[in-house]
Parts: structure tokens; C-alpha cells; sequence
């Protein structure tokens, strides 16, 4: 007998006695991908809720208002910002821009902010998912900067995990690096002290517009 054969056989003797898990299941109605509730708030509110939750500074914006609230969020900002064609023409704020051209690891830690789009959005977790398309940028851009301004639209946001994979998985963003954002960037691994900017952004500004 087989080392391998042993191990098995030992397995199912100590489950001799133990039953199907299975037989007499309650079944769940529910399956992957499929809407779920936000509770007592609606879907924009709680994801607004929850970016909060996370020290991220969050604000619901019309579009008319968008140029005006990024100028407001990188108020104090030092330095150039980054952000890419797409977000700018979508702005058309008279900003300090930078354009990212292949930025070193030590330029971009030069610059004071980037600006960016989002693929998708969680309002249960109150996660963004950046999959740096059109409005993005590199993965490097939105994690050495110290400042993350990141607009969400509206129709953005779904309700969790599952759907927001579905979407990603529908958009083909799926076979793209991605960057799962949950709040500033933080760690407690030291004495349970919180500490910011350790791993990416120490600042998230966040601009629902819809």
C-alpha cells in the first residue's frame, strides 16, 4: 500500500459515521452575480457611506459641478497632477497638469496628485476597481502620488462583489491589471497603529457625479 493510499483510507474510515452533508440542504435562492440589497440605503448612498467609512473623503457632484469640486479636492496640493487625455478633456480645469510619458518611480513621486476614472464601484464594500483603460492610467500612477482624486459615475456603482466581477467579466476588463481600491491606503500590522500611505495614497478623494 501506498503512502498515499493509507492517508485516503484513514480519511474515509473518520468519515464512516459522518452523514451527507448535502442530504436534506436547505436550498438558497440566490446565485452569483445576481442584485442584492443595500439595506436601508439606496445604492449611491451607501457606497457613499462606506468610502467614508474607510477615511476617504467622498462627495456627490453633478456634472456641471465636477471641474469645481477637483479644483476644490487638490486645493493645497503641491506639485504637478497627473491624469491622461481622457480625464482631462473630460475636465478642462486650468490645473498644473503633468502628463504620464513612461514617469519614472521618482517623478512620479514628485508629483503632488493624479486624477483618474473608475471601471466599476461596490456600494456594499465601498471598493473602486481601477482597470487602467481610457482615464486611468498605469498602475504605478495611482499608487506612488500621495493624492487619489478617483470620479465614480452614477451608473458605476453595483451593489457587490459578484456583480462587480459579472461587469468586469462583460466589459473584458477582466483580462486587464486591476487595482481593488478600499479607502487610503493604510496598515495596523505594527502595535494595531494605523498608519496611511504606506502602500499607495495616503489621501483618496472620491467624486460621485451623477
Amino acid at each position: 500500500m501506498s503512502a498515499r493510499d493509507e492517508i485516503l483510507g484513514r480519511i474515509r474510515t473518520a468519515l464512516g459515521d459522518v452523514s451527507d452533508p448535502h442530504v436534506g440542504e436547505t436550498p438558497v435562492d440566490w446565485a452569483y452575480g445576481q442584485a442584492v440589497s443595500t439595506g436601508d440605503l439606496g445604492l449611491i448612498d451607501r457606497f457613499a457611506e462606506r468610502v467614508a467609512d474607510y477615511r476617504a473623503v467622498v462627495e456627490q457632484v453633478s456634472a456641471a459641478d465636477l471641474d469645481a469640486a477637483v479644483v476644490a479636492a487638490l486645493a493645497g496640493v503641491s506639485g504637478p497632477i497627473v491624469a491622461d487625455d481622457v480625464v482631462r478633456r473630460r475636465l478642462g480645469a486650468d490645473l498644473e497638469w503633468r502628463k504620464d510619458d513612461g514617469l519614472s518611480p521618482a517623478d512620479l513621486d514628485g508629483v503632488g496628485a493624479v486624477v483618474t476614472t473608475a471601471a466599476v464601484a461596490m456600494a456594499n464594500t465601498g471598493t473602486i476597481v481601477l482597470d487602467h483603460g481610457p482615464g486611468q492610467g498605469r498602475r504605478a500612477v495611482s499608487l506612488v502620488p500621495d493624492v487619489h482624486v478617483c470620479i465614480v459615475d452614477t451608473d458605476q456603482v453595483v451593489g457587490d462583489v459578484p456583480e462587480a466581477v459579472a461587469r468586469l467579466v462583460e466589459t473584458g476588463a477582466h483580462t486587464h491589471p486591476q487595482t481593488w481600491i478600499s479607502g487610503p491606503s493604510a496598515t495596523s500590522d505594527i502595535e494595531l497603529d494605523r498608519v496611511e500611505g504606506v502602500h499607495g495614497p495616503r489621501t483618496l478623494h472620491v467624486l460621485i457625479v451623477g
